[in-house]
């Protein structure tokens, strides 16, 4: 449910100017960016930067989602997958009105991600995802989940392109209920799953994101359940392709992104499967004799140091991988923008 009363109370309009209580800090409002079940989320500009300013009059709100900002600022380095927090304070509209709460956080600019799609092309839509990924794993390891997880809050910035969210109202501790939600990608909705914060949550919104990429507008639910959301994939060429790692999450089999991150580089790589049905022609006897002479010993066991050497070498071959893809679309990126 959206918070009504707050938005028609403090409906500021463009030129207002926040005063912080306690800090002194000055924002003058540019215009609304939006509103949800916890508050109003404004465009500010202080000191000739454009910031955005989020209030609301449930504090314990503000408390919780700034506590989610800090902790991202910890475990996620200079950029991380949430805005950055500049203030917490209170505005007191009129001399004997109430508080009303407020913080600052950066102002992440671009396209979400949908748009960013439809104007720089499909191609991209892995490379998003994997770096979306990476940031699940990493919050995810640190005991958050994001809740509610969608195109509308995944904004990509650049050059070069980089995804980053621009909403934590629903990021929620792991093992408590889910704060907020949007239907289409909660699996609650679609009967397949609790609303329990843990990474599996947050993976099944992921899924639900790469088929709203091949239905930007979305469907309703009909009959619900695995069944209908299989139709829609294999109707999509772009989807079935991934639909193993789509399907796993819409399951609930991933315990973790790094998981689901891994078979989406096995579709990039397409790497050839063995299939045990095909057995090698038969040689005949003298070339038998030879490739017995010629064929290497059964090798020992791997060592630790062997099995590091191979993992380390399968990581440089990521790597690389993801860099080559990420350097051919950045220079499509950039002739684009020349244009």
């Amino acid at each position: 449910m959206m918070n009504h009363t707050l938005k028609n109370q403090y409906n500021l309009r463009p030129g207002t100017i926040i005063s912080g209580k306690w800090h002194g800090n000055n924002y003058t409002i540019v215009k609304e960016l939006g509103y949800g079940a916890n508050g109003v989320v404004y465009l500010a500009k202080h000191k000739h930067t454009q910031v955005a300013l989020k209030m609301s009059d449930n504090g314990m709100s503000i408390t919780s989602e700034v506590n989610v900002l800090k902790s991202f600022a910890k475990v996620q380095g200079p950029q991380t997958l949430g805005p950055s927090l500049l203030d917490v304070d209170d505005w007191q509209c009129k001399q004997v009105g109430p508080l009303i709460s407020f913080y600052v956080m950066e102002y992440i600019q671009g396209p979400d991600f949908l748009s960013f799609l439809h104007h720089r092309g499909k191609s991209w839509t892995l490379v998003l995802f994997l770096q979306l990924l990476s940031d699940l794993e990493v919050l995810h390891e640190n005991g958050w989940v994001f809740g509610d997880l969608k195109p509308e809050n995944l904004i990509v910035t650049g050059p070069p392109p980089k995804i980053r969210c621009i909403d934590v109202g629903g990021t929620t501790m792991q093992g408590r209920a889910i704060k907020e939600f949007t239907e289409f990608y909660d699996r609650g909705y679609w009967g397949l799953g609790s609303r329990k914060a843990e990474p599996s949550y947050d993976l099944f919104a992921a899924a639900m994101i790469m088929i709203n990429s091949a239905y930007p507008k979305r469907f309703k639910k009909a009959s619900g359940g695995m069944l209908q959301l299989k139709e829609a994939i294999r109707q999509k060429p772009e989807l079935l392709k991934f639909e193993k790692a789509i399907v796993k999450a819409l399951q609930g089999h991933y315990s973790n992104a790094k998981q689901m991150r891994a078979d989406l580089l096995d579709v990039m790589v397409d790497k050839p499967s063995f299939d045990p049905s095909i057995q090698p022609k038969r040689a005949d006897s003298g070339a038998s004799v030879n490739s017995q002479k010629n064929k290497p010993k059964a090798g020992k066991p791997l060592t630790r140091q062997t099995y590091r050497k191979k993992k380390k070498k399968s990581g440089w071959t990521e790597f690389f991988i993801i860099a080559l893809v990420l350097g051919i679309l950045y220079a499509l990126y950039t002739f684009n923008k020349l244009l």
